[in-house]
């Protein structure tokens, strides 16, 4: 089923009497459900593009790509950097602005502009009963009650199909530069918590392969002045790093094995990264100044033992994909769904 409006989308599961998969470019299909396949590709175009206030209104559907070239013509961006997993994943299709948002999908630059959630200012959606409802707008503001706008992000579909989201944008940088400094991974969570310190407005700190990646952007001149100073500080230099392929964990592309998105204190990352090792863990690329941890294991490999505080999502392999939530935690999350999809018919399982 494709709905091409919101409206027809509301009968479609006012009437259900059988739970739906959401599928919106069929890319970020993370964990499992069951129920017909229900598309969100036909809720898609621009709906405002206000470039002098920096906000964006588009449907559901929307590819990616097409706000991406049209934020690019007016030297603007998304903040927080959605990445891509279709190489990692094996998956095909055309991500979706609605999926960015149903995942949350954050890249390296979160550590500076925060999470796709803190970018999102509006939502339409649809819930389980099949009521249209819209919260947020087109300005940032102060939310008396429930946040949807929050709460929709990282949800995967299990509490509403989104229709419509609002963004607040930023300037795309005129500049960009990395430091980089070759040492092991046990030391990187030290020189990373160094640059995220400095006044130098890091908006990317990863280690992969060796090498620890500081990113600043913003004004050529500053960018410049900044990155020697920021090199200066800790024993690197400015060279070439590849952020889409950060962004993207291409390093794991095409190896077999589970991958695992860990997330804890920046503080923990080696220490963590070290435990895993122990259980099987093959390799580790470290984001967000140690904070994510993508891990590569054989299949079949438990990691969760390890992560005494933190969350471990397995985002390719078989088993249970969400970290187990505290008991507090998932009393809460019952409610929720069972207050916006009462007879369960939204991505049924996917998250618990």
């Amino acid at each position: 089923m494709t709905p091409t409006s919101e409206a027809e989308l509301g009968e479609m599961i006012a009437s259900a009497k059988a739970p739906f998969e959401i599928i919106g470019g069929g890319t970020r299909q993370i964990g499992s459900t069951e129920g017909a396949p229900l598309h969100t590709s036909g809720l898609s175009g621009i709906r405002l593009y206000e470039p002098e206030a920096l906000t964006l209104v588009a449907q559901a559907g929307t590819p990616l790509a097409e706000i991406e070239s049209l934020l690019a013509e007016n030297n603007q961006r998304l903040p927080f950097e959605p990445y891509d997993l279709r190489a990692l994943q094996g998956t095909t299709g055309t991500p979706t602005i609605g999926g960015v948002v149903a995942t949350n999908a954050s890249g390296p630059r979160r550590i500076q502009a925060g999470a796709c959630r803190d970018s999102l200012i509006g939502v339409r959606f649809v819930d389980g009963l099949g009521r249209i409802i819209k919260n947020g707008g087109r300005v940032m503001k102060n939310v008396t009650g429930y946040d949807l706008v929050k709460l929709l992000a990282g949800s995967h579909g299990t509490l509403g199909v989104l229709t419509e989201v609002s963004f607040k944008l930023l300037p795309a940088p005129q500049a960009t530069a990395t430091v980089l400094v070759q040492e092991a991974a046990a030391t990187s969570a030290a020189t990373m918590a160094k640059a995220m310190a400095s006044p130098y407005d890091v908006s990317g700190a990863a280690h992969v392969g060796g090498v620890t990646a500081l990113r600043v952007e913003g004004l050529e001149g500053s960018v410049a002045y900044r990155g020697k100073a920021l090199a200066s500080l800790l024993g690197g230099e400015v060279g070439l790093f590849d952020w889409v392929a950060q962004r993207d964990v291409q390093a794991f592309a095409g190896r077999e094995g589970d991958v695992w998105r860990i997330s804890v204190k920046p503080s923990d990352g080696p220490t963590t990264a070290e435990a895993l090792r122990k259980l099987g863990a093959q390799d580790v690329v470290f984001d967000w100044a140690g904070g994510l941890l993508w891990m590569l294991a054989p299949k079949g490999t438990i990691l969760r033992p390890a992560i005494t505080a933190g969350h471990a999502t397995l985002i390719r392999g078989e088993g249970q994909t969400f970290q187990p939530e505290p008991a507090p935690i998932a009393t809460l999350s019952a409610a929720l769904r069972q207050k916006f999809d009462p007879r369960a018919l939204l991505n049924p399982k996917r998250m618990g």
